[in-house]
């Protein structure tokens, strides 16, 4: 009898194993480049590690792109399948030309996630203040450096001009040049702004993004083959992404904190939360993964002034809303 027990448990245990590998079997793998690794993109982290991925069926891995020139590398030459970074990279590719661009199907943040640096704290920090200074501002061409750029130019400051803005140095760089003497001001994401707060290094003045207003900062896409061959995978994606874009909506700053500790785990719990709270005083995060019209255009005319744009990208074959419209539909179900 004991035998009989035994063996109906070792038989038991093997099938529970064969399950789970079949379960996983049936998950889709997504290779997922972002452009940095930011608390700025915490509702993706929450549908991480929150399970909202899982389940829809994907199997999500995440890669540090470092910049969205690399991302939109990566994506052309197939070595991941989806994108995040700003549109911006879609409509280049677009207006280049190529007959397989990047679609952009979702949105995920609608300000500048950078803030200003300096050297030494200034309550009363102006825009003014950066006459005659040079500021580290990131690759020319990238969303982050022509947001700094409009907002110089909405302040009365011509860059080039009246501000020295440096686009020689890498983005993943920019904090090490920061701390290692060069430039007087640098704008960076976070954690890594309150992290050099923290440590004394440099003191956050401004948030670009506050300034800047409300822009399609950043959205995930996709090759257009892709989307087409893949249309249940990109619609699996996006209700998982607007699950995370709800959840952040609904929950306060330590709470997001908390959820998304494991994706930052050198980062204590406490500058999180500060972090959290700063990206929903200036209403960072979109609550829907919808792009409207207005906001690409305002994109375009951000590109424009900066000289980025040698013509404007029609909205409606850069961005595709089908699968954020029917993520927000589902959802009242």
């Amino acid at each position: 009898m004991k035998r009989f027990c035994l063996i109906t448990a070792v038989l038991l245990c093997a099938a529970l194993v064969l399950c789970s590998c079949g379960a996983d079997k049936q998950k889709t793998k997504i290779v997922l480049s972002e452009v940095t690794h930011s608390v700025f993109y915490a509702p993706q982290y929450i549908a991480i590690n929150k399970g909202f991925f899982n389940d829809v069926g994907l199997d999500v891995e995440l890669q540090n792109g470092q910049g969205a020139d690399k991302v939109m590398t990566a994506i052309l030459s197939g070595q991941c399948q989806i994108g995040l970074a700003g549109p911006e990279a879609s409509i280049y590719v677009y207006n280049e030309g190529k007959e397989d661009y990047a679609v952009v199907f979702a949105q995920l943040t609608k300000r500048d996630g950078s803030f200003l640096v300096g050297r030494n704290p200034d309550a009363g920090f102006k825009w003014s203040n950066l006459k005659g200074r040079n500021v580290i501002g990131g690759r020319k061409g990238g969303v982050p450096e022509m947001t700094v750029e409009y907002v110089l130019n909405k302040n009365g400051l011509v860059p080039g001009k009246d501000v020295e803005v440096d686009t020689s140095i890498q983005f993943a760089l920019m904090a090490g040049a920061f701390t290692g003497g060069k430039g007087d001001y640098v704008t960076l994401f976070e954690p890594t702004a309150s992290m050099l707060e923290k440590e004394g290094r440099g003191y956050i003045l401004a948030s670009v993004g506050q300034e800047s207003g409300e822009i399609p900062y950043t959205a995930y896409f996709a090759k257009k083959s892709y989307i087409e061959k893949n249309r249940d995978t990109i619609q699996k994606f996006t209700e998982a992404i607007y699950r995370g874009q709800q959840w952040v909506d609904s929950h306060s700053p330590k709470e997001i904190a908390e959820t998304i500790k494991p994706s930052f785990p050198d980062t204590d719990t406490a500058i999180l939360e500060t972090v959290a709270k700063r990206y929903k005083d200036i209403d960072a995060w979109s609550k829907d993964p919808v792009m409207k019209a207005a906001s690409f255009e305002l994109l375009q005319t951000v590109m424009d002034e900066a000289g980025q744009l040698k013509q404007k990208a029609p909205y409606d074959k850069v961005v595709d809303n089908t699968y954020a419209e029917k993520a927000m539909k589902d959802s009242q179900k």
